[in-house]
């Protein structure tokens, strides 16, 4: 799996309205600042996740953006769904009509059970979760051995 630009940038946007949630409104130019990301590749990032309700817009001279629900309620999964693509990591996976071989291949059920759990991963895994790890700049339980 692959993680596109958007993602990796977006969640580290939705980290960093997280971490100063208790703040209020956050500027567009203070999280790329922080974040090192264009404030222009965040306009576009946050359309999206306004659309989708993630975020809330405030207009003005102290505009930016909140939150629209506290760091618990949104997942990695949510955001995962509004700047990613929806397929799956390989295409016979979606269904018996995508492959030819989909009713005998033993490796599909493999690439399936991958994404799922990828998916099960993000779908756990909260922006409360991540301040949390940024808190403790660790978190003991998550594993990255490959």
């Amino acid at each position: 799996m692959r993680l596109n630009t958007k993602m990796r940038y977006g969640t580290r946007a939705m980290l960093e309205l997280a971490l100063r949630y208790s703040e209020g409104v956050t500027s567009l130019s203070e999280i790329a600042a922080s974040q090192d990301v264009s404030e222009k590749y965040l306009e576009a990032l946050f359309a999206a996740l306004r659309a989708a309700r993630l975020v809330q817009s405030h207009r003005g001279p102290k505009g930016g953006y909140v939150l629209a629900r506290p760091p618990e309620q949104i997942t990695l999964r949510d955001i995962f769904d509004v700047l990613e693509s929806p397929e799956p990591y390989v295409p016979c996976t979606s269904g018996s009509g995508s492959c030819e071989r989909w009713a005998t291949c033993v490796t599909q059920r493999v690439w399936a059970e991958m994404y799922s759990a990828s998916m099960q991963v993000l779908a756990s895994t909260t922006l409360a979760d991540l301040v949390a790890a940024e808190g403790a700049q660790c978190h003991p339980s998550w594993s990255y051995e490959i």
